[in-house]
């Protein structure tokens, strides 16, 4: 008599074997491990209609004697572990394959891939553990809850500025350049000095982005601002400053949705990619903005003398604060090698997180 078949499709991981049975409607299921090799026999509709199908496969390493299924209208999957958890060039004792058996590309993955998924999976459970043991914030909502409004009034700020300068751009184009510090300035100085919060949180342990990069940042900000434009009349008329707040704002009107919704647990994928890539152009382009400024402010400093350093008698006359912006300019570039080494070790922790999740 002849012997019937299913068709049989295999996958693994490092640790166990999976092993889906084509025959529907299984009944009078025998499966049974014995010296490593799986005996399995069962009623069913498979392949030759309704009839009695069997098959058996040595292993091409030990497993464990245990053998978990789970029989469905369609199908019946088998479960084995395996007695070292170590990755297998093929799935039977013998090189050539069996005529039934076939790759499960459903579950399949490659070696590297099952490594990320496993590695993955430990990731989680030492995260849930750790969390179990660490005791529970009880100001968490309190501090979730300042960081949401924190993040929420810097993005109306930002958004207020970004659409007021946009909808002047198209009705008045290019003369909306040398009034915009007139028109945005309050607004500007407010978000500014709000943001002086985002260098303390880091020390109060608020959030879990640097210090040094929040200050580099802010501290640049508040030169251009306080300094360059808010204390020298020629240059609050200038185009540039329109391009420095266009710049700034453009980029925290993603940035602080981000965060807000951060606070309350909740991901928008197109934000999320928005936040962690607009700055790669936009952020350079505004050091950019921000050196044109301190460079055409450095001759106004030269002949107002506003904030020189007097010099003793001997030396004569005082030092111009044009040497310190000059000083200032090569700071600015090595800070924006830091910040974006910083944002975009962010940005690429972020996405293969994300890549994980996924998989």
């Amino acid at each position: 008599m002849q012997i019937l078949t299913p068709h049989v499709y295999w996958a693994q991981r490092h640790r166990e074997i999976y092993l889906r049975v084509e025959l529907s409607d299984a009944k009078n299921l025998d499966i049974s491990l014995q010296e490593n090799t799986l005996q399995f026999k069962a009623q069913g509709h498979g392949a030759k209609g309704d009839n009695e199908y069997e098959f058996s496969l040595e292993f091409l390493e030990p497993v464990r004697p245990e053998v978990s299924h789970k029989s469905t209208q369609r199908q019946v999957d088998i479960k084995i572990r395996k007695q070292e958890e170590r990755w297998w060039d093929r799935l039977t004792l013998q090189e050539k394959k069996p005529l039934f058996l076939a790759p499960d590309f459903d579950r399949w993955l490659d070696e590297s891939d099952a490594e990320m998924e496993l590695q993955a999976k430990e990731e989680k459970i030492n995260r849930i553990s750790v969390e179990s043991r660490v005791r529970k914030d009880p100001y968490l909502g309190l501090k979730k809850g300042y960081l949401f409004m924190y993040n929420l009034v810097q993005f109306l700020g930002f958004s207020w500025i970004f659409v007021n300068m946009t909808v002047r751009l198209f009705i008045l184009g290019q003369d909306s350049f040398y009034d915009t510090f007139h028109t945005v300035a309050d607004m500007m100085y407010f978000c500014q000095m709000m943001a002086v919060v985002e260098v303390i949180n880091p020390l109060l342990g608020l959030v879990k982005t640097g210090f040094f990069p929040a200050m580099i940042q802010v501290a640049g900000r508040n030169v251009i601002l306080f300094v360059i434009f808010g204390s020298l009349e020629e240059m609050q008329n200038r185009p540039v400053v329109f391009f420095v707040f266009y710049l700034w704002s453009t980029i925290e009107i993603f940035r602080y949705p981000f965060y807000m919704l951060a606070c309350i647990d909740t991901e928008w994928k197109l934000l999320t990619w928005l936040r962690y890539s607009i700055w790669i152009p936009l952020y350079p382009l505004g050091v950019v903005a921000e050196a044109v400024a301190v460079i055409q402010s450095l001759p106004i400093f030269d002949e107002t003398r506003l904030y020189s350093l007097p010099l003793p008698a001997a030396l004569g006359g005082s030092l111009s604060f044009s040497y310190t912006l000059q000083l200032y300019l090569v700071l600015m570039f090595l800070g924006l090698f830091i910040n974006f080494r910083h944002l975009y070790k962010q940005r690429k922790r972020r996405f293969r997180s994300r890549k994980r999740k996924v998989n």
